[in-house]
């Protein structure tokens, strides 16, 4: 069994029920078990950084899963998650009824066209390191968490 991280995250629609339907969808896949879930927390759009769409505020959180699966196999599942919950990718940051990325498998590093891991951009997210570090709090240093103090989040 691998220890896995993933990130949840909506903005359109009943976003906390979609964040709550993507769990059960998770626990439900084979060969992985929901182990840990975070707060749900708010978070307004970086619609500040160029290529970064306008959109209302974000509820996200953190999994931690067990898996047998193989990385590349489960980033497929999450993926048809998304698309069972009417993801749609018009264009790059488009605001998102569900988004489910892979931050971390076990102490494992990819790096594909398909899938990067640990995720790329994940230390410069306080919508990510707050809800890893309330489950996880050993892998995310207080550095870290200084680094991004200034993102404006909030639990629900």
């Amino acid at each position: 069994m691998v220890t896995a991280f993933i990130a949840l995250g909506a903005n359109l629609g009943d976003a906390v029920a979609a964040l709550r339907q993507a769990v059960v969808s998770i626990n439900a896949l084979p060969l992985c078990a929901v182990k840990k879930t975070s707060s749900f927390y708010k978070t307004a759009p970086l619609q500040m950084l160029p290529g970064h769409a306008p959109g209302g505020d974000y509820i996200n959180a953190v999994l931690g899963i067990e898996t047998r699966l193989p990385a590349p196999i489960l980033l497929q599942h999450l993926q048809q998650i998304e698309q069972a919950a009417g993801r749609e990718r018009p264009y790059v940051n488009a605001p998102r009824t569900l988004d489910l990325d892979l931050l971390l498998y076990g102490d494992g590093r990819i790096d594909s066209p398909q899938l990067t891991v640990p995720h790329p951009r994940m230390w410069q997210r306080a919508f990510v390191l707050l809800p890893l570090a309330e489950i996880a709090p050993a892998l995310v240093s207080q550095d870290a968490l200084t680094a991004v103090q200034g993102q404006t989040v909030s639990i629900l």
